[in-house]
């Protein structure tokens, strides 16, 4: 396959830690990328060249490119943690994908490129059956959603409290809560956003900012005794909630969607009702799972959409040379679906 020499690229502007935590918010990506043309990497042993379809837009990917994420910048790479593309050049050992279509975590280059090197084991075949918008959003949300309702299934209790519910990961978790039979009480921040929810298969949905909502939660707690939070928010809400939650009940935090610094009331509680605050991340969970949890994990994903249980909701496309312009305008509209990047 022919290969261009350059290709257009996001980059990073700045490398290694802010040490700021602002949120996800991005008012002027020129602040953080630079729009340029820099040459195509090449792949060595083990990699791959991935032409870019589509590259999805997650908040992680936020947090990193403004230094708040958990692996340091690397200035002048381009950014972009996950997509889809074919396969166009491989580097010994990696033969194999050459003319797939794969869905691919960027380990070596970002995805915000027209192309982007990675590993080999970093790349998944893509059914034909799975669409790109879906394969571009194989490894983040529905990994993290496989693992993280893993952890619901383990507790004590057919009941699990969800934050920022409309998001993409809380739908595909929804769907899996349905599908086995568990309560999803899930915690938006818009009314319209309540009804979808409830189609979804959502038991419960609160919106946080309702004025009766301190009430209701607590009702909900004590009728359902949910005993895993999964909060991808962590303000004072969410300690509140978990507060209330009864004894053995874990607040696990997976991401930080507010500034907010949010403070423990009721520390007696570690103590004495065996509560515990801990964090995910799927990277984390990727190295210390069996190689055989995740191969089961990556087929019940592609199952999942394959079948249409699944499907990725996608509410803007944005050209990679538009992105200047275009995306963190899209990005401040109301969170209906994602936002995916395209060369």
């Amino acid at each position: 396959m022919s290969v261009a020499e350059t290709m257009f690229a996001l980059t990073l502007r700045e490398g290694g830690f802010s040490g700021t935590s602002e949120g996800p918010a991005i008012e002027n990506l020129d602040t953080w990328l630079k729009a340029e043309t820099i040459p195509v990497p090449q792949p060595g042993t083990g990699q791959v060249l991935v032409k870019l379809i589509q590259a999805t837009i997650n908040p992680s990917d936020l947090h990193f490119i403004k230094g708040e994420y958990g692996i340091p910048r690397i200035k002048g790479s381009p950014a972009g943690f996950e997509g889809c593309g074919m396969v166009v050049a491989a580097g010994t050992g990696a033969e194999k994908l050459m003319g797939k279509r794969v869905g691919f975590v960027a380990t070596s280059s970002g995805a915000w490129a027209e192309y982007v090197l990675t590993d080999a084991t970093s790349c998944v075949p893509v059914h034909d059956a799975v669409a790109d918008r879906d394969a571009a959003a194989l490894f983040v949300n529905p990994l993290t959603a496989i693992a993280m309702f893993s952890e619901v299934k383990q507790a004590e209790s057919k009941s699990f409290i969800m934050s920022a519910a409309a998001s993409q990961l809380c739908k595909l978790i929804a769907g899996l809560a349905m599908e086995e039979g568990y309560n999803a009480i899930s915690l938006v921040r818009r009314d319209d956003q309540i009804s979808h929810l409830k189609e979804l298969g959502a038991a419960h949905v609160l919106n946080v900012t309702a004025p009766d909502f301190k009430a209701e939660i607590g009702a909900i707690i004590k009728a359902e005794k949910p005993r895993v939070f999964l909060d991808a928010v962590a303000d004072q809400v969410s300690s509140d909630i978990f507060s209330a939650m009864p004894g053995r009940a874990q607040w696990v935090i997976y991401g930080k969607l507010s500034p907010e610094l949010p403070v423990l009331t009721q520390p007696g509680q570690f103590i004495f009702l065996d509560k515990q605050i801990r964090g995910f991340w799927l990277t984390k969970w990727l190295r210390h799972s069996p190689p055989q949890t995740v191969m089961e994990a990556g087929r019940k994903v592609q199952e999942m959409f394959a079948s249409g249980k699944w499907s990725t909701d996608v509410r803007a496309t944005v050209p990679l040379r538009d992105a200047h312009k275009r995306l963190a305008e899209e990005l401040a509209k109301a969170n209906t679906g994602k936002v995916m990047l395209v060369p």
